[in-house]
């Protein structure tokens, strides 16, 4: 099939096809949002999708359409945890054997859910530190072994059964009396907000469509301003679920022409949203699925008080080891949370000065360690401060200036920085 066949009726028989197979999520109401957005913000809770993830609906209608012969070689595909769940899913219910590729970073809840999902229909291969050498690795096994690559995003019939989203959103909100104003959607490689954008275009033109990379991730930003899908020379895997190197060629194209906006919500941001999900809204989301939200605190002023946003929280395979991470990134995001290098006198007293002296109320230790112990003159020590509010940082630097100790702010992302935390 070719990027012209991706087409509006083509999502409502992908529709069709995953009615009784998919789970028809929740399209809720969110006051914390809504408060600060000044509109009403409706979550499509993908996090209660099968497998916890949007993609399964792509992947499931992929591989239904294969026929005979293409099954009896089995299928292959490269993901970062979510589009591999939906493969071994469709393996173990159509009964057909599968190989799954996934990087290193991805986290053990879902490489776990992908055995359990598939079981004697799947096999899982750990290869590479990103996504883009697993797909690599897939597709020359692919080419060796007749298997069937299964796209985790620039195929057509993977994009339509992933446009299926706004099919359920548009039915959800009509019956809930919502008029949509705009539709924010995680963005990897990008076909989801293509799926989602071919079906929009046609039957609910006046939707504002805005897709949200991880600025760390942003190739589709990247491939946007050079008119092309593009490598980028850098992937930060944290949101492990959009850490995509290069845009597929299928969704730059849709999304080149029917997607009104994409932007880049940083890392930091991300978690802070993801806390906030868990701690107020009580919805557990991995880090891509917090992108959408994230951005739509940004539309405040933007969209009128008597119609919707809606935000896609695309999955919710996060692995709980990871939240002392996120909150640590949440923090330092917030300025609430900085690092430096103090440079304490070997003398008596040195460490009640810079407690009494430098620090004051709201501004406390979490982090002490000696980075040299055998100089007898100076001791420098790594020092991380909590503050309570992020305007207290001023008064701080300044006492830190006015001591008689070197100290030196450890900056998020510098080698030093990286070194010890």
């Amino acid at each position: 099939m070719t990027s012209e066949q991706l087409t509006a009726s083509g999502v409502d028989s992908a529709a069709e096809v995953l009615s009784g197979i998919v789970v028809t999520t929740p399209l809720e109401y969110s006051p914390r949002l809504s408060q600060t957005v000044g509109a009403r913000v409706l979550l499509k809770r993908e996090n209660r999708q099968v497998a916890r993830s949007y993609k399964v609906r792509g992947a499931f209608h992929a591989i239904q359409g294969l026929d005979e012969a293409e099954r009896a070689r089995g299928v292959v595909c490269a993901s970062a945890g979510n589009h591999a769940q939906g493969v071994a899913y469709a393996c173990a219910r159509l009964g057909i054997m599968g190989r799954v590729y996934v990087p290193g970073n991805t986290p053990r809840q879902k490489r776990q859910r992908i055995l359990a999902l598939g079981g004697e229909f799947v096999e899982l291969m750990v290869v590479g530190s990103s996504y883009d050498e697993a797909g690599a690795a897939a597709k020359e096994f692919a080419e060796r072994s007749g298997a069937v690559f299964i796209h985790a995003f620039n195929d057509v019939e993977t994009i339509l059964g992933q446009g299926t989203v706004a099919v359920e959103v548009m039915a959800q909100a009509t019956e809930q009396g919502a008029k949509v104003h705009t539709v924010v959607v995680p963005v990897g490689g990008g076909g989801l907000v293509a799926g989602m954008a071919v079906w929009l275009r046609e039957r609910h033109p006046h939707v504002r469509i805005i897709g949200v990379e991880a600025a760390g991730a942003a190739c589709m930003t990247a491939a946007l301003e050079a008119g092309r899908p593009v490598a980028l020379e850098h992937v930060d895997t944290f949101v492990d679920g959009a850490a995509v190197g290069v845009a597929g060629q299928r969704p730059f194209e849709v999304i080149r022409d029917l997607v009104d906006e994409v932007v880049t919500v940083v890392e930091g941001a991300v978690c802070t949203e993801m806390l906030e999900l868990y701690q107020v809204d009580g919805i557990i989301a991995e880090p891509a699925g917090a992108l959408a939200s994230a951005y739509a605190l940004q539309l405040a002023g933007q969209v009128p008080a008597d119609e919707a946003v809606v935000c896609i929280v695309s999955g919710g395979n996060n692995d709980v080891s990871r939240y002392s991470e996120i909150l640590e990134r949440s923090l330092i995001h917030e300025g609430l949370r900085h690092y430096f290098m103090v440079t304490f006198p070997q003398e008596p007293g040195a460490l009640r000065y810079f407690l009494e002296k430098v620090l004051s109320e709201g501004e406390d230790i979490v982090l002490f360690e000696y980075v040299k112990k055998n100089n007898r003159e100076t001791g420098p020590a790594l020092v991380g401060l909590e503050l309570d509010r992020a305007d207290r940082l001023a008064g701080l630097l300044s006492r830190m200036e006015e001591s008689p100790m070197t100290i030196e702010q450890v900056p998020p992302g510098s080698p030093l920085f990286d070194f010890f935390l």
